[in-house]
């Protein structure tokens, strides 16, 4: 009499949740987009912004500017150098931006945000952080996103005069660069 209920659990397997799995849709597959040309710099200069004292840009007169450079109020806390890289970014994405020269690498965590209805690389550190110190020398250097390209940046006074202004405050008179050596490098 056993035997005819002992094989009833034996003949349906037990449940699982494979079947479940096929109901659910599949997730959609997110890429980011197609990395865009590096800008032609060519003839591109350093010049103060026009919306803020603190702030200088970068790029090709009477043309969109590629990279902004600003002095932020930390209120009260260290100040900030904010960095951004006026190029399309993913919604969402996030990045380094390396800077590239003058004896120094630095690199910077940037994040996609909006502003002024687009989408653009952007982010910030404190001013006494070394990772500026590309910016701040004689010579050209490279800013880099990765997918939106490398930016040459022509050399220039500004971007070392706002460093040193934002570390030691407006009243502090930054010391002039020194001049750039024009013979190669070994």
């Amino acid at each position: 009499m056993l035997a005819p209920v002992l094989g009833l659990p034996a003949c349906k397997p037990p449940p699982t949740d494979a079947e479940l799995r096929r109901d659910l849709p599949e997730a959609e597959l997110v890429f980011a987009s197609d990395p865009i040309p590096s800008p032609d710099t060519e003839g591109a200069v350093w010049a103060p912004s026009p919306q803020a004292e603190a702030r200088v840009i970068y790029g090709i007169p009477g043309e969109p500017a590629l990279l902004a450079l600003e002095c932020m109020d930390a209120d009260g806390e260290l100040p900030q150098l904010q960095i951004t890289r006026l190029s399309p970014a993913d919604e969402g994405a996030s990045a380094l931006l390396a800077l590239v020269g003058n004896g120094h690498i630095g690199r910077i965590a940037v994040d996609a945000r909006k502003i002024g209805g687009r989408t653009v690389w952007q982010g910030e550190t404190d001013a006494a952080d070394l990772v500026w110190e590309p910016l701040a020398g004689p010579r050209s250097l490279g800013a880099t996103v990765p997918g939106a390209g490398r930016v040459e940046l022509n050399p220039s006074p500004l971007p070392g005069a706002l460093i040193e202004a934002c570390r030691f405050g407006p009243d502090v008179e930054p010391e002039a660069p020194p001049e750039a050596d024009a013979s190669p490098l070994p």
